[in-house]
């Protein structure tokens, strides 16, 4: 198999062309020749040097990421970028990034993910981004008390030892669940709306305590990182039923 070959059973699988007006990586192959062969694929959340430098040592013909190298284009190869692509070329290790196609695949995405380790049920599309959705909305079919369900977190998350916060704004037991992994809470407005219990989502931002206390919902703030290795895993699990090798780097932020 070729890295054409897989990247585009990667691209759809993931819908990858659905994204194309609203996402601002360039998502598909970013980096190496399409035509060379494939036998052992790398697996990260982030494209970074220390990503692509184990990807190299482990011998991979192909990196996977959620967070790529290319956010709209490269106009100068130096400093930071020079130093992330010089090591894709040296190795001959391809590029391959699916940024808000991963988070949006109801079956395979991150939020798939987060929804699946929470046993939530009656999944719906949540997190409306243009004509997409990046998130999952669901209920737990047993319910969960509100310090229950951070510890669930904390245990399965790598939160880089950072812990979950809670703004227990809402409910003590919380049953219904919104989630956008990342960088998810301008959704906190769709998820008053949906008349969830809480929002589980990976960093937060200033403002959202007040609308979280406002409004009553509370928000599971459990790390960007933490919240984001789902996709990149289950892609990992597409490539192995294709008979490739695969291996997961996890370099894990706290943030």
């Amino acid at each position: 198999m070729d890295v054409a070959t897989v990247t585009e059973r990667f691209d759809e699988r993931l819908d990858v062309g659905a994204y194309a007006d609203v996402d601002a990586s360039a998502n598909g192959l970013q980096v190496g020749p399409a035509h060379r062969g494939v036998e052992r694929v790398a697996f990260a959340v982030d494209a970074a040097e220390a990503t692509i430098e184990a990807a190299a040592e482990r011998e991979a013909d192909l990196l996977v990421v959620h967070h790529g190298l290319s956010w709209g284009g490269i106009e100068r190869v130096t400093g930071r970028d020079y130093r992330r692509i010089a090591p894709l070329i040296e190795n001959d290790l391809a590029l391959y990034a699916a940024h808000l196609p991963l988070d949006g695949h109801q079956e395979l995405g991150n939020a798939a993910g987060l929804a699946d380790l929470l046993e939530l049920a009656d999944r719906e599309p949540f997190g409306e981004l243009g004509p997409v959705c990046i998130g999952q909305h669901g209920r737990a079919s047993d319910p969960y008390e509100r310090d229950e369900l951070a510890a669930t977190l904390d245990e399965h998350l790598d939160t880089g030892g950072r812990g979950v916060q809670v703004l227990d704004f809402g409910p003590e037991t919380v049953e219904d669940v919104a989630i956008v992994t990342g960088s998810g809470v301008d959704w906190i407005d769709e998820a008053i709306a949906t008349g969830a219990d809480a929002l589980v989502t990976g960093e937060g931002k200033q403002q959202v305590y007040h609308q979280a206390r406002e409004a009553g919902i509370d928000v599971f703030l459990a790390g960007h990182y933490a919240t984001e290795t789902f996709g990149v895993r289950s892609l990992g699990s597409l490539a192995e039923e294709w008979g490739l090798g695969t291996t997961y780097i996890d370099h894990p932020t706290g943030l």
